[in-house]
């Protein structure tokens, strides 16, 4: 990870990722699609519920393997195969970046209903040869702005972990692997707990599942953490110009699990989170984990879960003070999720040496002028930009004329 004094003294890239052609067979209510994508900004357009959104959700899940709309893949098949006797989904792109002036991605979803039990499957394919989802995300990067990113400060700890984790994920093939791990060992943890308060299994297994939970979850808090710090200086300036330097925005990052920074005599957590001036390595993190599980091991054994891990990380907002989410307006709320997103993609941006892929899904309606104006001004003309509205008349002409348009009727477009 690079430190804010490279960050900061980095001059301006002009690379930016571009998909050159996108194809959607059976893929929400696409059918199918075949769509040759500019560099220059890309305006959808038409009423709603006719497949903008789910144009985007395309290329979002080819940069994430997620989607972030739905919980179960099996949703983003076309509805009308769910009489096939093998329904799918795929995904094709071929997109360049600063590495390779030239790849193909394909993705399919199917459910295979031919054994009686209907099982899901996903294929990955990277320039025809199978793949693995953690072979693959990251080739691809892309920021989604959405007008439910508010939940990143109105909503649940989930919202925020989430916010992390698909930034993270896209740029570190550690933090990827480390997640990975993770969420698998936490159900496999607890499952043993609770045999062991039936008295049906003992308690000398935990140790097999401590190492693994330890050694991930080390990394994720480190990786969290210096991510946090990246995007806490970025997101300042990008808030202070919005609210003319009126109000500071600062990052109050408070893990499931609170190690100490030994050495100095301090701690590196006060009560509220973590010191993001004070960088901690997963190596020192790890056995302060361990100890920790070691402690509430006979709590974790009677409530049968894992009481402590970055699985209850938490991240707040934080306004001269004050925490944004309980004590922020609406209007506070809006220009904090925009500072944010917009320091991601400069995160992204410092750290790739490229622009990711820009996505925004009806976002620019919701902006007051001020806002919009911010938001369209920072955006580079090299940035390969997909933009969803159903309002033309909210940007300036300069704008329109510089984009291409594209109109979206029932899975079909035109333009």
């Amino acid at each position: 990870m690079l430190g804010l004094e490279t960050i900061f003294k980095q001059p301006p890239k002009i690379l930016s990722m571009h998909i050159e052609h996108l194809s959607l067979t059976n893929f929400r209510n696409y059918a199918r699609l075949e769509l040759s994508l500019p560099q220059a900004p890309i305006v959808l357009h038409g009423d709603n519920a006719q497949g903008k959104t789910s144009l985007l959700e395309a290329i979002y899940y080819l940069a994430t393997s997620k989607s972030p709309y739905t919980t179960t893949d099996k949703q983003l098949i076309h509805w009308r195969m769910e009489n096939d006797p093998i329904p799918f989904a795929r995904i094709t792109a071929e997109f360049s970046n600063k590495n390779s002036p030239l790849q193909r991605m394909d993705v399919t979803l199917q459910i295979d209903k031919s054994t009686g039990t209907p099982r899901f499957k996903k294929i990955i394919k990277l320039n025809n040869v199978d793949k693995r989802v953690m072979d693959v995300v990251g080739l691809l990067n892309v920021v989604l702005f959405v007008p439910r990113d508010l939940s990143l400060i109105e909503g649940s700890p989930s919202d925020r972990r989430r916010f992390m984790d698909v930034t993270l994920s896209q740029m570190n093939r550690d933090y990827v692997e480390a997640i990975d791990k993770y969420e698998k060992v936490i159900p496999q943890r607890n499952a043993l707990l609770r045999r062991i308060a039936e008295k049906r299994s003992s308690v000398a297994e935990l140790a097999y599942w401590d190492a693994q939970l330890t050694e991930s979850g080390a990394i994720i808090i480190a990786e969290r953490q210096q991510f946090l710090r990246e995007l806490e200086s970025l997101a300042q300036q990008n808030h202070h110009q919005l609210t003319g330097n009126k109000e500071t925005l600062t990052l109050n990052y408070q893990p499931g699990f609170l190690p100490s920074f030994k050495g100095t005599g301090q701690l590196s957590f006060d009560l509220l989170g973590l010191d993001l001036h004070r960088e901690m390595t997963a190596e020192a993190i790890k056995p302060q984990f361990a100890e920790q599980l070691e402690k509430e091991q006979r709590d974790s054994i009677e409530r049968g879960v894992t009481l402590s891990g970055p699985h209850r990380d938490e991240l707040r907002m934080m306004i001269n003070g004050r925490d944004c989410g309980l004590y922020g307006s609406r209007g506070q709320a809006r220009t904090t999720v925009m500072a944010l997103k917009l320091a991601e993609f400069e995160w992204m941006h410092h750290h790739l040496d490229e622009y990711p892929i820009l996505l925004l899904d009806e976002v620019v309606a919701e902006l007051d002028s001020k806002r919009r104006a911010f938001l369209l001004e920072r955006l580079s003309d090299n940035v390969q930009m997909l933009v969803t509205t159903t309002e033309l008349d909210i940007f300036t002409e300069e704008f329109v004329q510089q984009s291409r348009l594209l109109n979206v009727i029932e899975g079909q477009i035109t333009g």
